[in-house]
């Protein structure tokens, strides 16, 4: 069957049917994951287009996957990070659902207490077990959504659930129908998509589930799960690898629209945010992330990361208040005692922190030079210099300046006579075998002990 695409303005072939395939033996795509060797990436040289939604957006499940490699979050923690999970997303709804457990009362709790709070966005969604028992709890506390585990690997189906692929879908397809006439609305988790025979499973399970939307009506989402890490983006690469193939296969051959095509992804190959950003690109309309990436093994995606992808694929935030990632970031170190590696992108102490001299030099004639974007305005975090043998009297007067927070008339100069005093203390401090970073409070003391010698009062305003 032809029809008319009003996007692309051709006519596309949409009659494409995929069945499922039933093997004897499990297809563990030996070729490219032989445990005793590292993963392979193939090729086959085939590009699918970009196709980008309408509408783009970001889901949250901190209090999922986040809680399952870490001590469980109380209550009040729960609620203090979803009231800044609110605050993030902004009213558009950049970040529109958050994902809870509801196997404790402890998380039964959070999740009434975050109701109470009437927040449009994030919307608050579930994960449970497959059961009735769970989607009536689901349909009780007022929940509209759940996520439901439909593991897609022969991996999952033959050795952990000991099924036949047929058995695996039956099986699925009841325990979806069930959770639709409970009335709720499924989200199907596609557990280890990246490890799954796309056409003899993947697709024909989708198309299958797109059947059963159509019968009962109810919307039936679709979360690709890259449980292993194991997606690429690489043009070319071939199935079950391929990110771009993954979305571009549930979109066109199993007929899911983009609004229901969520992407999960871990970051066990350092692939995370490129993975979230192609499923994005190329017609998935949701990620699923969590906070500071915390999660199973190596973790999520980066919630934080991806709302900075979003805002450079759109040209615009949406409203999202960046400013609160700073305090998220806070919160976990001060409140939580979770120590975020200084280097991490947007959330470390010194992701915008240079050290070197020459870089110093030109962050003081012109910030834009070394530094990512005005981190002051958008994360409340002003770019800073760390004090070292390399950073030089450009270095110190921009320290002095951010540090004073200096501005106008008061902007101290590399050539002013006490950044040389400052400069001069700072190498006798390494001439004398210091290896170490010199701290703030140390230049603090040194810098006001100077100032006051020098009668130079505006230090001591601060």
């Amino acid at each position: 069957m032809l029809e008319f695409n009003k996007k692309t303005n051709l006519l596309e072939s949409v009659a494409q049917e995929y069945l499922l395939e039933e093997v004897k033996d499990p297809n563990l795509y030996r070729d490219y994951f032989s445990y005793d060797e590292i993963p392979k990436v193939a090729f086959n040289r085939r590009l699918v287009p970009l196709d980008v939604p309408d509408d783009i957006w970001i889901t949250d499940t901190t209090f999922r996957d986040g809680q399952q490699s870490r001590e469980p979050y109380t209550v009040e923690q729960m609620t203090t990070l979803f009231d800044m999970l609110h605050r993030l997303s902004g009213p558009n709804g950049v970040v529109r659902m958050s994902e809870f457990f509801l196997y404790t009362k402890k998380d039964q709790e959070a999740v009434y207490k975050c109701l109470e709070k009437g927040y449009k966005f994030p919307e608050i969604t579930s994960w449970i077990r497959a059961s009735k028992k769970d989607f009536e709890l689901v349909k009780q506390i007022g929940l509209k959504e759940t996520g439901i585990l439909v593991s897609c690997s022969d991996y999952h189906i033959f050795k952990k659930m000991h099924m036949t692929r047929r058995q695996a879908v039956d099986h699925y397809l009841a325990v979806v129908r069930e959770c639709i006439e409970t009335g709720v609305k499924p989200r199907c988790h596609f557990e280890d998509i990246t490890r799954a025979d796309f056409y003899g499973f993947v697709v024909p399970f989708a198309s299958a589930l797109m059947d059963l939307m159509e019968d009962t009506g109810v919307p039936v989402k679709i979360r690709a799960c890259d449980t292993m890490g194991y997606g690429v983006t690489y043009p070319g690469a071939v199935l079950p690898r391929s990110v771009p193939g993954i979305i571009y296969g549930l979109h066109n051959h199993a007929g899911v629209p983009h609004e229901l095509i969520e992407w999960h992804g871990h970051n066990d190959f350092y692939r995370a945010v490129n993975n979230a950003s192609y499923a994005w690109l190329y017609g998935a309309s949701s990620v699923n992330c969590s906070l500071l990436g915390i999660g199973e093994r190596t973790g999520n995606t980066p919630l934080e990361a991806m709302i900075f992808e979003y805002a450079q694929l759109k040209g615009t935030l949406n409203g999202a208040d960046t400013r609160v990632i700073t305090e998220i970031a806070r919160y976990y170190e001060d409140e939580l005692g979770y120590d975020i590696p200084p280097m991490t992108p947007f959330v470390g102490k010194n992701f915008n922190v240079t050290r070197a001299g020459i870089h110093a030099d030109g962050l003081l004639k012109n910030e834009e030079i070394y530094n990512i974007f005005d981190t002051a305005k958008f994360l409340d975090r002003p770019v800073k210099i760390a004090i070292s043998n390399t950073s030089g009297t450009s270095g110190i007067a921009h320290w002095i300046n951010t540090f004073y927070n200096f501005k106008g008339d008061d902007i101290v100069d590399k050539k002013d006579e006490l950044v040389e005093i400052v400069k001069n203390w700072v190498d006798d401090q390494y001439n004398e075998g210091r290896v170490t970073m010199i701290t703030d409070s140390e230049l603090e003391s040194v810098v006001n002990e100077t100032a006051v010698k020098l009668n130079q009062k505006k230090y001591l305003r601060r």
